[in-house]
Formats: structure tokens, C-alpha cells, sequence
């Protein structure tokens, strides 16, 4: 098929790119570089099926021109990172919610099959203890707490292309990503695992936010990868909404803990209120774990790579970046 990637150079993006490439699919890819890098698609540029394309998906021509080309989009390019997101609000928040909107329109002049990324942080503020579910409804922070911007424009992301579903016909499957790490994935933004592997090999405190308490899960980004090609391989996902990550749940002070065990570092643990690492009245989440039953039943897909290879991977591809270079 012929495929088009918004935020291919990215880190999901450029990993998505490997596994269509691979599968024999004619790839286009589109990214602006804000957070992407055009290294990570080094081993795909040595293919003729890769079409790069530096440009923004808010350059409405540049997207109608590539939609021309393809059959299939996955739309990937949006701003990512708590700390990149909070010290760009505008900027995040109008790529973020005018990007798909552009994206999404030329797809439905078109009909190309789309797949919307969307991000675990849509679910707010909930305070239930059990995993969150797709049909749970969504609580979103005040309007003041800006840490609450991104999630609200993914939410609209989610609406206006389930508007275009029910309007216009355009198929749509929305995932909803839930911490996603693996290799190419940079701490320049805030991202939690690559930052404590980073600071383990150095020898540096892990900087540990708030009381460390708060849980998360972790996939890796080929389990992620598998379960996006999974639901555009079926028509039955479109329209459909679909959890992916890992259902196993651990607090960040014990990924301080497992990170430093498993490269056996001498790093200590360093305690950060969140007004010292945010701005003051930074909002923050206890629990966020996915139900990944729906995703399961359909493709019966769960993660297959555990914590542990995904700390030893992270850290075999950034030690060499942390050795002192030959003057």
C-alpha cells in the first residue's frame, strides 16, 4: 500500500516507518523536525519506497499534494513531553488541534484510511482506581492548570475525527498511547525512562517529581508499533477507539529503583517538588494504567517485551552518546 506518516521522523514515527517499509508498503513522511530527528530515519533512507518530506502539517498544500499519493495515513506529528508542552502552550496547542484539522480534512477528500494517535493524558484528572477504559468518560483539570492544554487537544483531535467518521465517511481508528519507550526516544523533553537511564549511567541522582508515588506503565515502542498495524489491518476498528500499553503498573520511585538496580549504577534517588521541576500549580495525575481488553479481544495483542530489556535496551543505545569524545 501506499502509506503516508505525519511525525515519521519522530521516535513511534521512525519505528513505524522501519515496520512498513519492511512489510513492503511505499512510505511518505512528513515532519517538521520540532521534536523528530532526520537521523532516525537513517536505515530507511536507504530504501527507493521512502519519500521524505520536511514540512509542517499545518502547510495545507504541501499535505493535500502528499494525501494525493497515498491510500492509508498515520498521523502521528503532534507536540510531545510535559516539559515541551508547558513551555510552548500556543504553539503546542495549535499544531496540536489545527495540524489534525488539516490532516484530517484532506484524508476525507480522499477517503484514505486513518489512524488518529491520541495519548492516555485525554483521561484527566479521574480519580478511579481501576485501569481506564475506553468508554470511561474524561475529566479534564481547570482551565488555569496548563498542564491540562495537551490533553485537551487531543480530546478535540479525538472529536473532530470522529466528526468526519460520522459526517463525511472518512475511516477513522483513534489510539490512545499510554507512555510508550524504547530506543531513539530522547529525555530532551521530559520523557521519564530515557531521563533516569541517562542520569544511572552517568552516575547522576535520578530526579524523582513530587513524592514518587505516582504509577505508570511502560511499552515498548515495537509491541506499540504491532498493535497500530493490527487495527488498520481490520475494518472493524474503524470508529473505534483503542487503548495500547501495558497493563503492568509501577510507581516512578520504583522505576528509580529497578533503572539503577539493572545497571547496577551507584546513582542515588533525588526527591523534586513538582513547583521546583514546573511552574507553581503544576497538576499532575496518581494513576494512569490502561484496560487493554478491547485491543486483546480483537487482535489478541498484549506487550511482549518486559521492563527489564527495556532498560538494558534504552541504555545500550545511549551509553556510547555518554563516553567523552576524542579531541
Amino acid at each position: 500500500m501506499k502509506v503516508l506518516v505525519t511525525g515519521g521522523a519522530g521516535f513511534i514515527g521512525s519505528h513505524l516507518v522501519d515496520a512498513l517499509l519492511s512489510a513492503g508498503h511505499e512510505v511518505w513522511v512528513l515532519d517538521n523536525l520540532s521534536t523528530g530527528a532526520e537521523a532516525n530515519l537513517t536505515g530507511a533512507k536507504a530504501s527507493d519506497q521512502l519519500h521524505w518530506h520536511e514540512g509542517s502539517t499545518l502547510d495545507t498544500e504541501l499535505v493535500r499534494a502528499l494525501m494525493k499519493e497515498v491510500e492509508v495515513v498515520y498521523h502521528l506529528a503532534a507536540a510531545v513531553g510535559v516539559k515541551n508542552i508547558i513551555n510552548n502552550l500556543v504553539a503546542s496547542i495549535e499544531n496540536n488541534v489545527r495540524g489534525t484539522e488539516v490532516v484530517l480534512k484532506q484524508a476525507a477528500e480522499r477517503k484514505c484510511r486513518v489512524l488518529l494517535t491520541s495519548t492516555s493524558e485525554v483521561y484527566g484528572r479521574s480519580t478511579k482506581r481501576r485501569p481506564f477504559a475506553e468508554d470511561d468518560d474524561l475529566r479534564m483539570g481547570q482551565t488555569l492548570k496548563t498542564r491540562w492544554s495537551y490533553a485537551c487537544a487531543k480530546a478535540l483531535d479525538e472529536y473532530l475525527g470522529f466528526a468526519y467518521w460520522h459526517e463525511r465517511g472518512l475511516p477513522v481508528t483513534v489510539a490512545r498511547l499510554f507512555n510508550t519507550v524504547g530506543e531513539r526516544q530522547t529525555d530532551a523533553y521530559g520523557m521519564v525512562l530515557p531521563t533516569f537511564v541517562r542520569q544511572a549511567l552517568a552516575g547522576e541522582p535520578l530526579t524523582v517529581y513530587g513524592n514518587g508515588q505516582q504509577s505508570r506503565t511502560f511499552c515498548h515502542v515495537d509491541d506499540v508499533v504491532r498493535a497500530l498495524l493490527g487495527v488498520m489491518a481490520l475494518e472493524e476498528t474503524v470508529g473505534q477507539v483503542y487503548n495500547i500499553g501495558s497493563a503492568k503498573e509501577i510507581t516512578i520511585e520504583a522505576l528509580a529503583d529497578r533503572v539503577i538496580s539493572q545497571l547496577d549504577s551507584s546513582s542515588q534517588k533525588l526527591p523534586v517538588p513538582y513547583d521546583q521541576a514546573y511552574a507553581v500549580g503544576f497538576d499532575d495525575i496518581a494513576r494512569r494504567v490502561p484496560d487493554i481488553s478491547k485491543i486483546k479481544a480483537t487482535l489478541n495483542w498484549e506487550p511482549s517485551i518486559g521492563l527489564d530489556d527495556i532498560i538494558k535496551r534504552v541504555a545500550a543505545q545511549l551509553a556510547p552518546s555518554l563516553q567523552p569524545q576524542a579531541v
